[in-house]
């Protein structure tokens, strides 16, 4: 069964073209499978592959892992049973009449308007990294961006015509577009960090990245993980919880703009999302906000009582 496995990673690398993390967890995953089937003495081979090993496998480890990790040794089964399955190493896909386990979906709390105002306006005016972040945080924030999108910017990609800025954002794994405007605060924001940064260019001496929009010290590219650095210079500075990621400006951008009356359909198209069902799961509406659609809404949300003679 070693012999396949080492296959179906190649495979994964070469006509896949599945990344090294991938690869990695997939190994990962695939091989702890086995040795767990090696722990009580019987060595795997296809054919002795069937439903039943699954879910005793999955069942043995229920009680130590969650449900999203269970969810991913599933998944990574299942695609090797595919494989074997295709090269007829097997007669059916073991894995596939498994039921994925049940994962929690908690509703991510959006930090209040108060709070991200803080957040945005703590980086210093007056340093060229300090305006970076200011037009960073002001992005990530007014166009509901994932840190990915944020990062991936190029300088091509900004839109500024009439006074009117939108940024380009490709996104998904078919390189989808949209096109995502610009509030007054992230557009200035912008605008004073485009003049800026040509100095961090100017200290990488033609070794940085020309055409990125949002850059590091030293001229190179930002990364996601810089983005987490960034919001945790200014935290301590804004109240944000702890636990708050950069995925926090885009749910706080969503929320706050329902929480105003945004339409759902709108704010679906601006954060990319394919299906209206996500958009849902990372917008909450308050209740203080459902009280009052309800009372402007329902016919009968203000009607009074009739009095009796």
């Amino acid at each position: 069964m070693r012999e396949w496995l080492e296959k179906f990673l190649a495979d994964l690398a070469g006509e896949r073209r599945a990344s090294v993390h991938t690869i990695s967890a997939y190994r990962r995953d695939l091989e702890e499978f086995l040795r767990h089937w090696d722990s009580m003495g019987i060595p795997l081979e296809p054919a002795r592959l069937d439903t039943l090993m699954v879910r005793s496998y999955l069942a043995a480890l229920s009680g130590h892992v969650g449900p999203t990790t269970l969810g991913r040794k599933l998944s990574a089964l299942r695609s090797f049973c595919r494989y074997l399955l295709r090269w007829k190493a097997v007669a059916q896909n073991a894995a596939r009449l498994v039921s994925m386990p049940r994962r929690p979906k908690p509703l991510p709390v959006a930090p209040d308007a108060e709070v991200v105002e803080a957040l945005v306006e703590a980086p210093p005016e007056d340093t060229t990294l300090g305006v970076r972040d200011r037009a960073l945080l002001e992005v990530l924030y007014g166009a509901g961006l994932r840190r990915q999108e944020a990062v991936s910017l190029n300088l091509e990609d900004i839109e500024d015509e009439e006074g009117r800025m939108n940024l380009r954002i490709r996104h998904g794994k078919r390189d989808k577009e949209r096109i995502v405007p610009l509030g007054g605060a992230a557009a200035r924001a912008l605008r004073a960090w485009l003049v800026e940064r040509p100095r961090l260019l100017e200290r990488a001496r033609g070794e940085g990245a020309p055409h990125a929009l949002f850059l590091n010290a030293r001229g190179g590219r930002l990364t996601g993980r810089s983005v987490a650095r960034v919001l945790d210079r200014y935290r301590a500075a804004s109240g944000l919880p702890a636990d708050a990621g950069p995925h926090a400006l885009r749910h706080a951008c969503a929320t706050h703009m329902l929480d105003s009356g945004a339409d759902l359909r709108a704010i679906q198209e601006l954060l990319g999302h394919a299906s209206l069902s996500t958009t849902q799961r990372y917008t909450h509406v308050g209740v203080g906000r459902l009280m009052q659609v309800y009372d402007d809404a329902h016919p009968r949300a203000k009607s009074k009582p009739k009095e009796r003679p």
